[in-house]
């Protein structure tokens, strides 16, 4: 097994072993392992915030084994001629030699005086964390690397990283992008969830400001979804709009279906909770690029009943947990996790298995390319060695969607990524 494997394998191991913890004591966790395996004497890990022109790096964490730091929170704009702005901004690795000897003509220089006292800056290497939809969402900068056996007390002057420290780091830094990405979801929903609890306890408390804060306690009840939502579908080779355009085919199909407004409304948040009950399968599952075992298989199955668990405690999430449990039902039965068949199946749920399908026929994933509009109408109305429209669909929905197909089209191409 090559060097490489083994720092990914390495790494896959510390991964799955974190368990939910605060951003803060990951972020210090993932830049010392980048340290160790570099030798970096030390470093700092940002997380990029912002959208357009307020883009910037917020440093979560910085450590250096030579000096005392106190830990003081500090953002670089993207747009600043930093190192780390750099690497944020263009998603490319710096290897800096002499940070004090960096030539006049790059786009980048190293500023003096952020030095700490008594510390000096030589070699650096600067390198992105990208998403699975190639966003950078956070930098790793190391400084000073040492020679092999040479711990940060030590005073013998560092070297220049090299390729090969390149080599071990490269690997694992989509796992780690996407490691803190989970993270901060996380970390967003509970602080979300806080503030809701905070503003259940001002309306119990003031009722005369019933009405002016329920429009925000059902923006922020709106936020929460999306952001877990999102958090279950961060193991997926999705694209970011999928969500919403499951949600958008969703509504219209109910609307041409003659479901109530409210019904439509409903279920037009509620879609995209669909796959929630990933959030419960073994991370490892989820990630796997070769064929299922019979047990993973089974444990891939059971993220319906997983869904329809987490979703069932709230009551203005019932619908949503219907659908997480019946959108794998096919209409002739023979489908998971209870092998349910015709009107047994909720309108709901067969109104998003159609949906999923549609976007995910539209969509580039690792074993297809993205179909054309008319091909995916093809399949669903015909079928192919994959799919029957005669066992998978409700008839009366197909008949909607044949006639309209139009409309999913302009829902995927308004909203494509």
């Amino acid at each position: 097994m090559t060097t490489s494997s083994n720092t990914v394998l390495d790494f896959l191991s510390f991964v799955e072993g974190q368990g939910p913890q605060p951003m803060p004591r990951l972020m210090d966790k993932i830049l010392l392992k980048c340290r160790l395996l570099t030798n970096a004497e030390a470093g700092s890990i940002f997380i990029v915030r912002g959208r357009g022109p307020s883009r910037r790096l917020e440093a979560m964490r910085v450590q250096n084994d030579r000096v005392r730091i106190r830990a003081k929170g500090f953002t670089i704009p993207l747009t600043a001629p930093a190192i780390a702005a750099h690497v944020g901004a263009t998603g490319r690795v710096l290897r800096i030699e002499d940070a004090y000897r960096i030539p006049a003509n790059r786009p980048y220089r190293f500023d003096p005086a952020n030095e700490r006292a008594g510390y000096v800056t030589r070699s650096v290497m600067c390198f992105p964390l990208k998403n699975f939809r190639n966003s950078v969402t956070g930098v790793v900068q190391l400084i000073n690397r040492l020679p092999p056996g040479r711990g940060g007390s030590d005073r013998t002057a560092p070297i220049p990283f090299d390729a090969a420290q390149e080599a071990l780091i490269l690997p694992v830094s989509r796992i780690l992008a996407d490691l803190i990405e989970r993270a901060d979801l996380a970390d967003r929903i509970r602080a979300k969830n806080r503030e809701l609890q905070q503003r259940n306890r001002l309306l119990r408390d003031s009722q005369e400001r019933i009405a002016s804060l329920q429009a925000e306690t059902e923006d922020a009840f709106m936020l929460s979804i999306n952001l877990l939502a999102r958090a279950a579908e961060i193991h997926d080779e999705e694209t970011g709009n999928h969500i919403v355009r499951v949600n958008e085919y969703s509504y219209h199909l109910a609307r041409m279906a003659g479901q109530p407004a409210d019904w439509c409304n409903e279920i037009r948040y509620s879609a995209q909770l669909h796959d929630v009950g990933k959030m419960s399968v073994d991370a490892s599952i989820l990630r796997k690029k070769g064929p299922l075992t019979d047990a993973e298989r089974a444990e891939m199955n059971s993220h319906p009943l997983y869904g329809h668990q987490i979703l069932s405690a709230s009551p203005r999430l019932l619908m949503a947990a219907e659908i997480a449990l019946g959108h794998h039902e096919k209409w002739a039965g023979g489908g998971y996790p209870a092998g349910l068949a015709g009107a047994a199946i909720p309108l709901s749920a067969r109104i998003v298995s159609m949906a999923d399908i549609y976007d995910a026929l539209r969509s580039e994933r690792p074993y297809k390319p993205a179909f054309s509009h008319e091909k995916t109408v093809a399949i669903m109305t015909q079928g192919d060695d994959r799919l029957d429209p005669g066992e998978h669909f409700d008839p009366g929905l197909l008949a909607l969607f044949r006639d309209h197909h139009q409309e999913f089209d302009a829902i995927y191409k308004r909203l494509h990524d």
